[in-house]
């Protein structure tokens, strides 16, 4: 895949600029140097790495990656592409973020810096105190903080704005109790951003500010929701008289949800899964020409199993296009809406079809679950990945509140 496309009357142009092309071989020539032994196998075992997981949980090798690896990026100032530079950040336009995106998903790198740089570190620099940018941004930028996202609740989840965890103010402080669930990460963060309630009188979308505070704090627990894969990435997180300084409220009180806005749109606008999902397609593809791939699959004798394949790949190649014409658009100064409820519904949804057919193209022996049986194929990794990526249609906004966003904003329709 290449990165951008230019518009000649009618004719669109998907290759690089000469610039871009200077940078993609840039971005390459890192990866092939940098990039850890530890990602790269598994990398070839069809997984990408976490860098996140890897650096609070993983065994020493895994560990050793990380800190190697984040090294590197940093060296090269890639850790906060999006950012700009006077905040440390590489200052790259959409397109170079997008190429950077992209080749370090073709390679299975993983990013580093989580959500704290992704999402947390553009909402601060444009709705942050100076106070709160110098505390945080630098040390987020360096590693010192990973961060959680606190946004979903148990009654709370597609109506986000219904959130009843609530701040009461004490002073110069806010004392919060309450309950967020999903909350991905809070076993290995150090800080969580928050939604709160501190005004339960005023309409639901503006009684919500939104609140950083330190998982050591007194008051906050966290326990841990294991996946129908027997994962453990996302967690219930509870706050018990839980005093928070207002210096850690970031904009202004009771207009947080436009400040928690601000952070999805970052999360929405991603090309790494239309990449990793061909990549392991196609690996797959890979497998089941070699003589253990051949022997336990179904692709030969099943002509439905083979057209699955051709219109995942398709599926992919949509996919990819629809995060194009996000940074197309972020590249002409455009601000994406329903455009990224289009790719997050549409890829959410693919990667799920992606994981179920690559069950399908070994029958029986997708029942295996344990990635080192003789008898697994492709290391189980689409029978795990089928399950894990139940979510996928949830997090992040589910795929009806995305669909009511195309409706609403993209066709104009009325609300229901």
């Amino acid at each position: 895949m290449s990165a951008y496309a230019r518009v000649r009357g009618l004719e669109m142009d998907w290759g690089d600029s000469s610039d871009q092309a200077t940078f993609r071989d840039d971005v390459a020539s890192f990866i092939e140097s940098r990039l850890p032994e530890y990602y790269r196998r598994l990398a070839e075992q069809g997984d990408q790495g976490d860098w996140q997981t890897d650096r609070f949980l993983g065994d020493d090798e895994a560990k050793a990656a990380a800190a190697e690896w984040e090294a590197a990026v940093h060296e090269r100032g890639w850790v906060a592409p999006h950012w700009p530079q006077e905040y440390g950040g590489a200052g790259m336009s959409s397109m170079e973020h997008f190429i950077l995106n992209e080749e370090m998903s073709k390679a299975g790198a993983p990013q580093v810096g989580g959500q704290g740089v992704a999402m947390l570190g553009p909402t601060l620099i444009v709705h942050g105190t100076d106070e709160q940018k110098s505390k945080f941004l630098t040390a987020t930028l360096n590693g010192d903080i990973a961060w959680a996202q606190g946004y979903s609740e148990p009654s709370a989840g597609s109506d986000l704005a219904s959130l009843q965890t609530r701040a009461i103010r004490d002073g110069d402080e806010w004392v919060v109790n309450g309950q967020k669930i999903w909350t991905s990460n809070a076993h290995r963060a150090d800080w969580i951003f928050a939604l709160v309630r501190t005004d339960p009188d005023a309409p639901k979308h503006r009684g919500i500010s939104f609140m950083l505070m330190d998982m050591e704090t007194p008051g906050i627990s966290v326990r841990p929701l294991i996946s129908g894969g027997w994962r453990h990435f996302s967690n219930e997180t509870f706050y018990e008289d839980v005093r928070v300084p207002a210096t850690q409220v970031v904009g202004e009180v009771n207009r947080g949800w436009y400040v928690g806005m601000t952070l999805l749109d970052y999360e929405r606008s991603s090309i790494g899964g239309a990449v990793e999902m061909e990549r392991q397609l196609m690996a797959a593809i890979e497998y089941i020409h070699d003589d253990e791939g051949a022997e336990k699959s179904r692709v030969d004798e099943l002509p439905s199993v083979r057209a699955e394949i051709a219109d995942r790949y398709i599926e992919i190649q949509v996919s990819f296009n629809l995060s194009f014409r996000i940074a197309s658009m972020q590249a002409s100064g455009l601000i994406p809406n329903m455009e990224a409820s289009m790719g997050k519904v549409f890829s959410s949804e693919v990667s799920q079809r992606v994981h179920r057919t690559g069950t399908r193209m070994f029958g029986l022996y997708s029942n295996v679950w344990d990635e080192d049986s003789e008898y697994s194929p492709y290391r189980s990794r689409f029978t795990q990945n089928y399950f894990h990526r139940i979510p996928a249609t949830i997090a992040g906004g589910t795929s009806e509140i995305q669909r009511n966003i195309i409706a609403t904003r993209g066709l104009g329709l009325p609300r229901g």
